[in-house]
């Protein structure tokens, strides 16, 4: 596009000199590159006494409360304006044969064949419009489907199984999905006073966001309970959400925010942090070779909860930073890895029964993360000699030329490639 110049019409007589005055003061209140041309500057704002009595509690001035420096509110997700405008509707639906049922149910289909390249069509369809299958969708102007999950319920197993769980691209930085999440579990308890457990089999993009939404690896159900009823999808992992009956999970955000100003007001009130202790007398001369300060002789060091004996007991080694950031990246790249499945977790011995008499020494990449996450492993070496059990143990007990023993040399092959070249790229 061409900007075109505009100027006065020839008929129009210039502007008197108080004119042009009163069309300057005009323009002095623009607002230019976010600058107010009548705006002062801001003189430092003056604490009053609730604030100064908050900041001696050891709470900052902006961490809450009212007032006219209170922060501003926190911003509404536009998922929650739209629901409360009336823009979209979380609604169940099942195929009941009613048409609008079907319409619906049909836009599902395809939202969850757009959003899931890899699940194969029919198997959606044939899911989707099942009658032992149940949908919850967030519905747009009419018929628009721009999220939803599937689910299959077992109430007499006390627990539901979500098959398909997706929402628009577009619309994914909107909230939708953790709006559609809560909604489903009141639906649940509303639906299903007995049913307080899902399970579900994400994969390696969705399982950030069941673990935000509640969910975990840890399998807490009986296998006895839901073995058999839900399908096996290879390559996914299984997680597990448990309900809390009492918790209304619409109001979680305002549930938390009450808990969390609960904790700071008796933080304000315990808190001694307005105190401040003298220095030592030792350092007003500087400080000199050979100096030694006798712990006891600090100011406050006792109210702060010290103890003689923390001088004995030996320091906590501190791992290399940039290392154990190099475990976390190896790690993740092992349970996000296609052929990775099969190790993601330790071997059920309740079902593999002879497998404890054949491998002395178990380890899976749950154990490794764990391991990771209480720093036992010193270096980077430590963590690939975990790496190179879990692949050893694999080809230990399954024969050769299985799927199993295939993928452990495979994936072995990936960590010292991996390692081998994050070496050259330190040397680089």
């Amino acid at each position: 596009m061409k900007a075109k110049s505009s100027t006065a019409p020839a008929h129009l007589p210039p502007p008197t000199e108080e004119e042009q005055e009163a069309m300057n003061d005009q323009t002095n209140g623009i607002m230019h590159d976010g600058f107010d041309g009548n705006a002062k500057v801001k003189v430092e704002d003056v604490m009053d006494e609730s604030q100064l009595n908050r900041l001696a509690g050891g709470v900052t001035v902006d961490s809450g409360g009212a007032g006219p420096h209170a922060p501003p509110p926190k911003q509404e997700k536009v998922a929650q304006i739209e629901l409360r405008k009336g823009v979209i509707q979380i609604i169940p639906v099942e195929n009941d044969g009613e048409p609008r049922s079907l319409v619906i149910l049909t836009n599902l289909k395809t939202l969850f064949q757009k959003q899931l390249p890899k699940m194969p069509r029919e198997y959606i369809a044939r899911l989707v419009f099942d009658y032992n299958s149940r949908c919850l969708g967030i519905i747009k102007r009419g018929y628009k489907v721009v999220g939803g999950i599937c689910f299959r319920p077992f109430p007499h197993r006390g627990f539901a199984e979500i098959v398909f769980f997706a929402t628009t691209s577009i619309d994914q930085v909107k909230g939708y999905g953790a709006m559609l999440m809560n909604h489903f579990k009141t639906h649940i308890q509303e639906t299903y006073p007995g049913m307080n457990h899902f399970l579900t089999y994400a994969d390696n993009y969705a399982v950030g966001y069941f673990k935000k939404q509640g969910f975990s690896k840890d399998i807490t159900l009986p296998r006895s309970v839901w073995a058999g009823y839900i399908k096996d999808y290879e390559g996914g992992t299984i997680m597990q959400c448990t309900m809390v009956r009492k918790v209304d999970y619409l109001r979680t955000k305002e549930i938390v925010a009450q808990q969390r100003e609960a904790i700071m007001s008796k933080i304000r009130e315990m808190s001694k942090s307005h105190i401040v202790h003298s220095g030592l007398n030792i350092f007003k001369e500087g400080w000199r070779e050979g100096l030694v300060v006798d712990p006891k002789d600090v100011p406050g060091l006792r109210e702060s909860g010290w103890t003689p004996s923390m001088v004995t007991s030996a320091p906590r080694p501190s791992n290399n930073r940039s290392e154990h950031n190099r475990m976390r990246r190896l790690l993740a790249d092992l349970q996000n890895h296609p052929l990775g499945w099969a190790f993601l977790v330790p071997v059920n011995v309740e079902d593999v029964t002879d497998y404890l008499d054949v491998i002395k020494n178990p380890m899976d990449f749950s154990t490794m993360e764990h391991k990771l996450d209480t720093n036992q492993y010193p270096n980077i070496d430590a963590f690939a000699a975990d790496a190179f059990l879990v692949f050893e143990n694999c080809r230990t007990y399954n024969p050769e030329g299985t799927i199993y023993y295939k993928n452990a040399g495979k994936l072995e092959k990936f960590v010292r490639d991996w390692l081998a070249d994050r070496v050259k790229k330190d040397e680089g």
